[in-house]
């Protein structure tokens, strides 16, 4: 049955821009959160603003405005991926681990369902081509490890801002984790593959389309247990790639969380061939690894690496991925790696950490250290990880 659009109940507000960068794939404890003021705004100050023309604002204390929650992940589950528009940051396309594509026009005050009428509801990637915004792209299937995650039929596509939608292929794919869309052509489109979890074969790796998504080519990976579950791009040159591929495998009774196909690897040829990378990098089995790049030096590339146990590592790179250093212990989510894994270097403070699950840890050291972000601020630095 489909859903209706649905109204968050606080009272609306423009918020400020939010990069798209930041807040892609954005897990925060299953639902998406926002900046949203504990009151209504006082008239009274509406008035004085708008006799100063608009110059109050500047004076207030911001210090009420507390994350609210905005929807719409009540009844459909984690939030499995963002993205906003490029040149309009009111325009949100939000995947739902269970629970299709929502649209916002708004920034979040009201939302659409707008992948009801497909035959997947288990979402794993939505991205926006930063050339033609009014095409997005959404791979199906959560890319998580648990036992209860649904599964999709392929990558789909439309060129007109989610209204209609075509699926283009890959339809044993089960699970697809990132894609990634060439910024300067529209017809280069990388999609990282998971591949089914109770099973090996199916399709799995990365996949890349040269001319829209007619058709795909398998570019790394291999045909029984090695996925892709996230993919970076260079800013300054989109021909160079740091893929995170992972195995696993669960069963009834076990799971399997990692192995020897678990690594990194790096394509100078826009994804055509790959060289895995190990100086610097742990020697045993990995699990899920969470990619990132620094914006303001994108010589540096971090690592969120799963490790046994549900242990697992910070690790920086500062010569393109040639080597690596363990900056911490930092692992994402209580409920184990495999649910989240997802980590963003800040656009607008150089070696500000997050790692997102759950719970959002962020560092300001390059992964020397994190912090829980805590919803009381108050107490955001009370809490520490070595």
């Amino acid at each position: 049955m489909n859903r209706t659009s649905v109204t968050s109940p606080f009272v609306p507000v423009t918020p400020p821009f939010v990069p798209r960068t930041l807040v892609r794939r954005l897990l925060l404890g299953a639902t998406l959160l926002f900046a949203a003021p504990a009151v209504a705004p006082s008239p009274v100050l509406g008035q004085a603003a708008q006799q100063a023309g608009g110059s109050a604002l500047a004076d207030t204390d911001l210090s009420a405005l507390e994350l609210r929650n905005i929807g719409p992940a009540i009844n459909g589950g984690r939030i499995a991926d963002i993205d906003i528009h490029p040149e309009n940051g009111n325009i949100w396309y939000v995947a739902v681990g269970s629970g299709g594509v929502w649209k916002t026009v708004n920034a979040g005050t009201t939302w659409t369902p707008i992948f009801d009428d497909q035959p997947s509801y288990s979402i794993g990637s939505v991205a926006i081509d930063p050339s033609e915004p009014s095409t997005v792209w959404v791979g199906t299937g959560e890319n998580i490890g648990g036992r209860h995650v649904g599964f999709g039929d392929g990558i789909y596509k439309s060129t007109d801002g989610g209204q209609t939608w075509r699926n283009m292929g890959l339809p044993e794919s089960e699970h697809i984790s990132t894609i990634r869309v060439h910024p300067e052509d529209s017809d280069v489109v990388w999609a990282s593959v998971q591949g089914p979890l109770w099973t090996p074969g199916g399709q799995r790796g990365l996949y890349k389309t040269t001319d829209g998504g007619e058709t795909w080519r398998r570019v790394l990976g291999d045909d029984q247990w090695m996925g892709v579950t996230d993919l970076v791009l260079d800013p300054r040159d989109p021909d160079v790639l740091y893929a995170a591929t992972w195995q696993r495998h669960r069963t009834v009774a076990a799971y399997l969380g990692g192995g020897p196909g678990s690594g990194l690897h790096k394509s100078t040829d826009g994804g055509e061939s790959w060289r895995k990378l190990s100086t610097g990098l742990p020697s045993g089995s990995m699990g899920k690894i969470g990619l990132a790049i620094s914006p303001q030096n994108p010589d540096i590339v971090y690592a969120a690496i799963e490790l046994e146990r549900r242990s697992g590592g910070l690790y920086l790179s500062k010569d393109r991925g040639e080597s690596w250093e363990k900056m911490s212990d930092a692992v994402s989510g209580g409920t184990g790696p495999h649910y989240y894994q997802e980590l963003y270097a800040s656009p607008h403070r150089f070696g500000r950490l997050y790692l997102v699950s759950n719970v959002t840890q962020i560092s300001d050291d390059h992964g020397a250290s994190f912090r829980f972000m805590d919803l009381d601020t108050k107490h955001s630095d009370d809490h520490a990880i070595a």
